[in-house]
């Protein structure tokens, strides 16, 4: 079992107990906008994923890392933060990293915390060399998470997604171990 703290969240492998919070989160469009390929519409597609999440957390070749974030005070659920293993190399896993928090808590420091969290994680603790995300240009708030942890913008992709009636451009980084080792012992000084 993962469980992963900062100075305000609790970030964990999800539980029995957390199906209503799992079933809420992933149905709420405001939260999903800008996840539509996760999204879940109904309460029994949302039962089976989470039935599959339980079982590959105690899986030998885990393949989704998706932790439940919530406050530590008040246990109240902020979103999920995480990645899927798409790759197992010999130099380490290469890993499509995601997140998504419920609009009450934006603005807040609340996801760049996990995530420099969730990145310490993935590279110290489970051999990750090479972590990947990406969001729509317009959804600013999310590449800022990725720039204040020290991803890279790898690709700026034109008229890339169809989306509320007309065509998208996205937004691609990434982070290498060795590039996080170095933007860490920079930010820790």
């Amino acid at each position: 079992m993962i469980k992963l703290e900062t100075e305000r969240l609790c970030l964990r492998d999800y539980e029995e107990t957390d199906f209503e919070a799992y079933y809420k989160l992933k149905t709420d469009g405001e939260t999903m906008y800008y996840m539509q390929d996760i999204k879940l519409d109904d309460r029994e597609s949302a039962k089976l994923e989470f039935e599959d999440v339980l079982a590959d957390i105690d899986s030998d070749h885990r393949k989704y890392y998706f932790l439940h974030m919530e406050l530590k005070d008040t246990h109240e659920q902020v979103g999920s933060i995480g990645y899927t293993v798409v790759d197992d190399t010999p130099v380490g896993k290469i890993v499509h990293l995601g997140y998504f928090t419920y609009p009450g808590f934006w603005g807040n420091g609340y996801t760049s915390e996990a995530l420099k969290k969730v990145l310490e994680f993935a590279f110290t603790e489970d051999n990750v060399f090479r972590v990947t995300t990406g969001c729509l240009k317009e959804n600013t708030r999310s590449e800022r998470v990725m720039q204040k942890n020290g991803m890279i913008k790898e690709a700026e992709h034109v008229d890339y997604e169809w989306r509320d009636g007309r065509m998208k451009t996205r937004l691609e980084y990434r982070l290498l171990k060795r590039e996080w080792e170095q933007f860490s012992s920079v930010e820790n000084g």
